[in-house]
Parts: C-alpha cells; structure tokens; sequence
C-alpha cells in the first residue's frame, strides 16, 4: 500500500499531477523541489533539495517512502538514480515521469536492480487530467508495487499502456517529437512568410485555425519540455529527417508531377490509415464544427 510519496519536482506541472491524486488518495505526500516554497501543491509537506545531491532531510524523507515518483528532467534522473539506490527502502517503488525511457531504464537495472521501478509517461499536457487519457507504462523492474501503482493510475481515469522502452521511444518519436516538429516548422515558416496574422485571422480555414492553436500551446508551455521531446529521444533525429523528406516529396509532386500522381500519393496516405480512416474523418469534422 501507499501511504508515504516523495514527488522529486513536484512543484512542476507534472509532478503536481502526480501529488494532487496521490494526496487526495490519502497518502503523505512530500514535494521534494529545488525552487522556492509556494509552488507546491497545498496539503503536501515540501522539503527543498536537490535530488542529485541528497541533504539529511531529503534523504530520510526517500528512506521512509512506499513511493518515490521522478519528475524532473532526463539529464536530473539519471544523475539522480545511483544515489536513490543507496537510501530506498527495498520494498519501495520507483516511478519516473521521463519522456525518454530507454537510458533512464538501463540506468535503474544497473544502479538499482533490486528496486521495484516502473516508467510512466502521461501521454498529455498535465492541465487537461488522466481522464480518458493514455498513460505510457515501461515495467522496469518488476514486483507486487508495480502492478498495485498501475491499477491505481486506472482508477484515476488514465488508459494505461504497457510497453518496452525500445518500443515506447520509437512511438513517442512519432506521436511526439514528429507531431511537435511539424508545428514548430510551421511556426517557423510563419515566421519567415510574416503575414499580417490579424488579417489571417479573418480568413482563416480550419485546418489553419487548428495549426496556430497547436503552435500556441506549444510556445506558451515550458521549453525544457519540448526541447526534451527533440533533444532527448534517440528517435527524433531520424523522425525530423523523415518529415523534411516528407516536404521534399511534397514539392516534387506538385511541381514535376500530375494531377492523377497526385491523387495517387493521397490515396496512399488513406490506405495508410486504414480502418482507422472514418474515426479520424468524424473527429475532425467535429473538431472543424468548434472552430
């Protein structure tokens, strides 16, 4: 059973997530940050410290713990993992937030291969809730922890995923850092082009108004995060090459091709989706009826 946390970064928008459903479950929950107090959630008993470098407080507080959730950057977690080893409790549960798994789950086999751990990656921006949303779930070192924290999550709404980490790169390379890219190039191309984005406004289509409101959640959030999404994944390098290809073809079509080439690729594109086709079709169109 849960009944003592300690969210490392749970002053951030992930963390907090995590802190509030776990509070409101019942459990003591610490908020272990390395920002001013204030940013925590309320009901939580904070503690300032740095996860990489453990004081007395911070360390007894992760020595008590059932759970210790991880939400702070890649480059914090992997630094943090070899000292966490040391001062976990061996029935506790380590859980991290990362949007990378593979090097993070590498890390805890050899620092920690004792530890029970799981990763789990809300597959969402922390405001919109686990409600109806997917939860990416990599089983790092397995135990009766991990499956209670996961039936836990369900219970919050989330659809929990499970997956490897090699798989979970691979399909957060092209559900997120080939989505991300694409707006951003977007954005960048906007840039370039500079339109009077008032006058856009006034005619703007749908599938443009639908662009600018990506690019402006994007570019309101936290640039470590989706820097993260392109920097960190090993996926990502190859997706963005792909999706700059993607262009090139593009061009090529339109320019050097025909009309029937053209309704060719698109047919193509459709069969991609396959029968999964109508379902996107009818969400955008509902999507369309909003804007």
């Amino acid at each position: 059973m849960i009944r003592r946390c300690v969210v490392v970064g749970g002053a951030g928008a992930v963390g907090r997530l995590f802190a509030e459903r776990l509070l409101a479950g019942g459990a003591r929950v610490a908020v272990a940050d390395t920002v001013e107090p204030g940013a925590e959630p309320a009901g939580t008993h904070y503690v300032r410290g740095d996860v990489t470098s453990l004081g007395a407080r911070l360390e007894a507080d992760l020595g008590h713990a059932d759970l210790v959730v991880l939400a702070v950057p890649d480059a914090v977690a992997l630094a943090a993992v070899p000292g966490l080893a040391a001062v976990l409790r061996p029935d506790a549960l380590l859980v991290d937030t990362l949007s990378v798994k593979q090097p993070v789950t590498a890390a805890v086999r050899a620092h920690a291969p004792d530890v029970q751990a799981v990763g789990l990656n809300p597959m969402f921006a922390p405001d919109l809730g686990f409600e109806g949303r997917p939860v990416a779930a990599v089983v790092v070192n397995d135990g009766p922890q991990v499956g209670g924290l996961l039936d836990l999550v369900a219970s919050w709404g989330a659809r929990v995923v499970p997956m490897d980490a090699a798989e979970h790169d691979r399909l957060a390379g092209v559900s997120q850092a080939l989505t991300h890219a694409a707006v951003l190039g977007f954005g960048l191309a906007l840039t370039r082009l500079g339109p009077d984005l008032a006058r856009i406004r006034e005619i703007a289509p749908p599938p443009h108004q639908a662009l600018l409101a990506l690019l402006a959640r994007i570019s309101s959030g936290a640039p470590a995060v989706y820097r993260d999404v392109q920097a960190a994944n090993p996926e990502a390098a190859a997706v963005r090459k792909e999706l700059a290809e993607g262009v090139r073809l593009l061009t090529d079509l339109v320019e050097h091709g025909s009309e029937a080439e053209f309704a060719t690729v698109l047919g193509q594109l459709r069969d991609q989706l396959g029968e999964h086709a109508p379902h996107y079709r009818d969400l955008c169109a509902r999507m369309f009826t909003s804007l």
